[in-house]
């Protein structure tokens, strides 16, 4: 049997500490799909289209993994892909309790998908996308946080600013 997992976020922008987490995962499961969700809400930087070439840069070295962009429920997602796993990460104990409320609602939401909690690498345990951002509008150097072609799209969408 093949087993699934998928790692649902913004990825405004796709960040090593995502990216180090997807190869845990591919690591343990038969193939990870990296959902990239619309989050209108949010407003993200990057389009949805510009998350998804990010995320297919970033990623492009792992066979078992593949990048699609969504809209909705996650678990719905999983569902209407044969997901059984989704994957979570925990930077620090302060993810830990909206991690937890957001694994037992998809749990209640869709019963035949589980949570898995990974950690990153302790390089990438206070790196988080919106401190990236941050960060580079700032001019700061990022080069140690994301991939350089998703650091050049910064500085390019920057300077636009």
């Amino acid at each position: 049997m093949s087993v699934k997992a998928l790692y649902p976020g913004t990825f405004d922008p796709i960040t090593n500490g995502h990216a180090d987490l997807v190869r845990r995962a591919a690591r343990l499961f038969d193939s990870v799909v990296v959902a990239i969700a619309a989050s209108p809400g949010k407003q993200p930087r990057f389009s949805l289209d510009e998350r998804v070439r990010f995320a297919e840069l970033a990623l492009e070295e792992l066979d078992n993994v593949e990048v699609k962009p969504f809209e909705g429920l996650t678990v719905e997602f999983a569902r209407e892909h044969g997901i059984s796993a989704i994957v979570r990460g925990l930077r620090a104990v302060s993810d830990f309790e909206f991690e937890f409320q957001l694994a037992a609602m998809n749990r209640h939401l869709e019963n035949g998908v589980e949570t898995v909690f990974l950690t990153p690498s302790e390089q990438y345990t206070f790196v988080s996308s919106s401190l990236v951002r941050e960060i580079a509008s700032l001019g700061g150097d990022v080069s140690d946080f994301v991939h350089p072609t998703v650091e050049a799209e910064l500085k390019k969408v920057l300077a636009k600013s």
